[in-house]
């Protein structure tokens, strides 16, 4: 039929173990192990140094306040009330 049956299978995995060996073989999956981890820990490096470049960039970028003054005033200032009110525009003439 040109399928592999379960026989072809562990008949090919006894022939790789007499060719490599276990311990030749525990020894080329632990190295395939190494390369995975050495390779999403580069990955990883990757975007903490991304992530790193952003943040000074967005701290070089963010605006200051003036050396002479240490704080913004934000309340909102009265005006005289012995002025007269402003002229309203929506009266009929």
């Amino acid at each position: 039929m040109g399928g592999f049956s379960i026989w072809h299978i562990l008949l090919f995995a006894v022939i790789l173990l007499l060719l490599f060996g276990g311990n030749r073989f525990s020894s080329m999956m632990g190295d395939v192990a190494k390369g995975l981890k050495s390779f999403k820990q580069g990955m990883s490096d990757d975007e903490d140094d991304a992530r790193k470049r952003y943040e000074e960039k967005r701290r070089a970028e963010s605006p200051r306040l003036p050396r002479d003054q240490d704080t913004i005033e934000v309340t909102p200032v009265r005006e005289d009330p012995t002025s007269a009110p402003p002229s309203r525009d929506d009266t009929a003439r």
